[in-house]
């Protein structure tokens, strides 16, 4: 996408936070390319929208739910040999220029070439199920573009982790959400069936269990 003037770039992220845009390279020309150079010689993690370099957006404890749903779902799909469960590192390329990095993905075995994990650091790829943990910098605008990448792409379902509110709202499209509290149960639907967890577990797993 080319940007003629600043008030294109700030038309399109006009809620995103403005310190996780890059402007080197120059907004609209980022590549794949430039995602694996910041990672090489910066350790941080980026993500190519519209040929513009974005930074992930991290957090402490937002990175130990996204383990403890990790250490959920990898043995559930281990057990059953559904696919493969990926972390925050796992960054994927949904269709020619956009690239995004789910915090937790599950990928099936149909899903992967040849039913084995691919050797390229980007592949061309997109999960079955996506989860995002939320951040405090994580913009609503923000989140509805990923998710309409996630489902573009031919994502099944999103799960948005809020552990401000301690919601998990589930999309099996853009738009279309069931909001789930600590009181409800989440679970796999179509896509991870006899998957279950409380909500409520999600949000103490950060906590001390009690002796």
């Amino acid at each position: 996408m080319a940007f003629t003037t600043l008030n294109d770039l700030l038309t399109r992220f006009v809620d995103y936070p403005p310190e996780r845009i890059r402007l080197r390279p120059a907004p609209g020309t980022a590549t794949k390319q430039d995602v694996l150079d910041i990672d090489r010689t910066e350790g941080k993690l980026c993500e190519l929208i519209d040929g513009v370099l974005v930074e992930k957006a991290v957090g402490f404890k937002e990175s130990l739910l996204a383990a403890y749903l990790i250490e959920l779902l990898g043995p559930f799909v281990r057990s059953r040999k559904l696919g493969i469960v990926l972390g925050a590192d796992g960054t994927v390329e949904l269709f020619p220029g956009q690239v995004r990095i789910p915090d937790v993905a599950f990928y099936s075995w149909a899903k992967l070439p040849g039913g084995r994990a691919p050797t390229d650091p980007i592949p061309e790829l997109h999960p079955d199920l996506a989860i995002e943990v939320l951040s405090k910098s994580n913009s609503r605008g923000e989140m509805f573009g990923k998710r309409k990448d996630y489902f573009f792409a031919g994502v099944r379902l999103v799960w948005l982790v809020d552990p401000r509110t301690e919601t998990v709202a589930v999309y099996t499209s853009p738009e279309d959400v069931t909001t789930l509290t600590i009181a409800d149960t989440l679970t796999g639907g179509d896509v991870l069936p006899g998957f279950t967890v409380s909500v409520a577990d999600i949000f103490t797993a950060d906590q001390r269990p009690t002796l």
